[in-house]
């Protein structure tokens, strides 16, 4: 018969929480950076930006439609947003925008990841390597 230490039993217990745990991370993050939850075919959108946020865990712009309501428009990460040269104050209210992108599966839910948006005139390609349509 092994006799187990209570240093080993915990360090069994602690093992198995940190997979468990890390498991979890790694499927809501796959869940949150993935597309599965957008349409394979991309959509393009025409409004006004109503609002902007620059914060993570993706930038954001809500676009007013003339027809179709308000639309969340979700840009690339931080870092890769900025990279396509749209920054703080590339976008203001009431500028005119065309964004292009895929929108969500739940048809009820107004929702597009970008992957050009027009401002004013200034394109930002966002997901170049994603864009279907020049």
């Amino acid at each position: 018969m092994r006799v187990v230490s209570t240093r080993q039993i915990i360090s069994a217990k602690q093992i198995v929480f940190g997979a468990i745990l890390a498991a979890a991370f790694a499927t809501g993050a796959a869940a949150h950076h993935g597309w599965s939850w957008a349409e394979a075919e991309q959509i393009e959108l025409r409004g006004t930006v109503e609002t902007v946020s620059m914060g993570g865990p993706h930038p954001s712009l809500d676009v007013a439609t003339a027809n179709d309501g308000l639309w969340r428009v979700e840009l690339a990460n931080p870092r890769q947003t900025e990279r396509s040269g749209f920054v703080e104050g590339s976008a203001k209210k009431g500028d005119p925008i065309i964004a292009i992108g895929n929108r969500s599966l739940d048809a009820n839910e107004k929702r597009m990841k970008a992957v050009r948006i027009t401002v004013a005139g200034k394109r930002y390609d966002i997901y170049p390597e994603r864009i279907q349509t020049n």
